[in-house]
């Protein structure tokens, strides 16, 4: 199937490691012109250079942008309209709150998390959205958790604020059909990634047991028997965002081996 992203221009935040970067290579190999941002020039720099070599796909661009600044996300969308003349793709990354139950945060924690986890979701598609309707065309995609589906022991700011991303979804997906933008969440769960590994460790502590054994164990509890691939997980973000979608929208996505059993 061609997926008809060839020269189409995809902004990734949070795409220096893990989820993001895997996504952003998977774009890349389909042909796409695409703009990656993080914090942390060095990573993306690095970044830049693996996917170029990778996928031989020489339109990768990098700009530094902190997700909580709402400036910078205005000159990280302004920066990939002067690249590419428009936006195509928006996948919303960020990176994941602390673990913990209620008692260990403070109201500062909760302010902090909802400007990582759902405002700048909020931010980034208001900055897309103008180039998007003028084309009358686009695609959008978040990228929240498994907690989407089922709640997640020991992480109630990322069970509190990726709900808040599903129902943005939805609503914009109601507002947004008729200009033809589509705007997707996805879900990942036990994929390994640094974000899965540090949660490993941090059960491992808790319970007296080594970070193998957490993950042998949650292993078990996956049908297809092991953690996810990033690159399996990007493949579900880049069909959503491709031409090869052109009737899902407002839908939310696990990306998970069957682990969750939620309907």
């Amino acid at each position: 199937m061609d997926l008809g992203l060839k020269g189409k221009s995809a902004v990734i935040t949070a795409a220096s490691k893990g989820l993001g970067k895997a996504t952003a290579l998977e774009f890349a190999k389909e042909g796409a012109h695409i703009l990656i941002s993080s914090r942390d020039e060095t990573e993306l720099q690095k970044t830049q250079a693996e996917i170029k070599k990778i996928s031989g796909n020489p339109h990768i661009e990098y700009t530094v942008c902190d997700v909580m600044n709402a400036e910078e996300i205005q000159q990280l969308a302004r920066k990939a309209v002067s690249l590419n003349g428009t936006i195509d793709v928006l996948v919303n990354n960020a990176g994941g709150p602390p673990a913990g139950t209620f008692e260990d945060f403070e109201d500062e924690d909760w302010s902090r998390a909802f400007e990582l986890n759902l405002l700048s979701f909020v931010r980034t598609i208001r900055e897309v959205l103008p180039s998007m309707k003028k084309q009358q065309s686009g695609r959008i995609i978040n990228i929240a958790s498994s907690s989407i589906k089922q709640t997640l022991d020991n992480l109630i700011l990322s069970n509190t604020f990726r709900a808040g991303i599903v129902g943005l979804s939805k609503s914009l997906s109601q507002e947004l059909a008729r200009d033809n933008i589509l705007i997707n969440t996805v879900g990942p769960g036990r994929i390994a990634t640094d974000r899965v590994a540090s949660l490993d460790e941090k059960n491992a502590e808790k319970l007296g047991m080594t970070s193998e054994e957490i993950r042998k164990k949650a292993e078990q509890s996956i049908p297809i028997g092991r953690y996810g691939e990033p690159e399996e997980f990007a493949r579900a973000v880049v069909f959503l965002a491709s031409e090869g979608n052109t009737y899902l929208t407002g839908q939310s996505l696990v990306v998970d081996g069957g682990l969750v059993k939620a309907l």
